[in-house]
């Protein structure tokens, strides 16, 4: 083989793996702006405000924007077309997402995007602390963009619904991750209308994909400064995290409500899997669905629940009483 001929090769397969990645790091940013790509802050409003990347755009904080509060599904698309089109967002264009590192936010919007027919979006994982800590400038500008009138077209075959989930159960050409903590996994934190799991499910909590799982409880006890725990695991850790997967199968990944799915979905997606899917309505969903297999079952118990929420709110109303008595100024018995 001739030296141009392996050069070309080389040339060839560094061009499709710069095309498969999907989580990129602050130099390709900064590349991206360049191009001119789209960057969408998906951060809460006030954090915006504080500072971003220049030239980003803000519609608020994205999983909660875009999804129904109980639910926890998409919105509308008509509603999810007048959002991002107003923030002038066209799918058809090359867009990084970003928010706080770690955040499942970007990840969960590149989802979105995908799923209405997006082929060039990309993850920024290290957030706003990644690209300053890169040198990278700030703004506090409000960017406005052109606003957009669009027509979304959605393509299912990027994600799953219970139904076709159910019958996936079993099949040995699917693998499910569930990506929940392991207390809901096994059914001992219940967050829908049951606890488990689905049968055959292999469960890998997304913080595994960071280099210290728990950063964020440290963070939250001041044990470490920073979230540099949150940073990814390198390629070699992820690929050993995942080792008993097979990358050609299909793949479905799930966690609560497809939000910390979406991120470990980026991850695959970045590690070389070929038939990613994420569930979206995820074990809110499949719990809902009572005929629906569930391994490690556990019924939630409303009616306790209830009488807890009850006790809890006569104990707030007792501490609001005292605040109030205490508060009161002193009877002065000789004035």
């Amino acid at each position: 083989m001739s030296r141009w001929i392996l050069v070309t090769l080389v040339l060839m397969l560094s061009s499709a793996a710069a095309r498969a990645a999907v989580i990129v790091d602050a130099a390709f940013v900064q590349q991206a702006i360049e191009r001119e790509a789209l960057i969408w802050d998906v951060r809460a409003k006030s954090d915006f405000r504080k500072g971003h990347i220049p030239g980003a755009i803000s519609i608020g904080e994205a999983a909660s924007e875009l999804r129904d509060p109980n639910s926890e599904d998409f919105i509308a698309q008509p509603e999810i077309e007048e959002i991002l089109g107003n923030a002038g967002i066209d799918p058809a264009k090359e867009i990084v997402v970003y928010g706080w590192r770690g955040s499942t936010s970007p990840h969960f919007a590149r989802y979105l995007l995908s799923y209405f027919g997006a082929r060039q979006v990309y993850v920024f994982h290290d957030g706003f602390e990644g690209w300053r800590e890169a040198g990278g400038p700030s703004s506090i500008d409000d960017t406005k963009r052109t606003p957009l009138k669009l027509a979304l077209k959605a393509t299912p075959e990027r994600a799953l619904t219970t139904r076709e989930v159910i019958a996936r159960v079993g099949r040995q050409d699917v693998q499910i991750i569930d990506a929940r903590t392991p207390q809901e996994f096994f059914g001992e934190d219940i967050r829908a209308l049951r606890g488990g799991h689905v049968p055959g499910a292999i469960n890998i909590p997304y913080e595994q994909n960071w280099r210290d799982p728990l950063t964020q409880q440290k963070l939250a006890r001041h044990q470490v400064r920073d979230s540099s725990g949150m940073r990814l695991k390198n390629a070699e850790q992820l690929r050993k995290l995942y080792a008993a997967l097979d990358p050609v199968k299909e793949t479905v990944v799930m966690c609560q409500s497809g939000v910390r799915a979406a991120q470990t979905a980026s991850v695959l997606q970045d590690l070389g899997f070929r038939n990613v899917k994420v569930y979206d309505s995820s074990w809110l969903g499949y719990a809902a669905k009572l005929d629906a297999p569930a391994d490690n079952e556990v019924f939630l118990n409303v009616g306790q629940m209830n009488q807890r929420l009850r006790e809890l709110a006569g104990r707030v109303e007792d501490l609001e009483k005292q605040v109030q008595q205490q508060s009161k100024p002193a009877t002065c018995m000789n004035c």
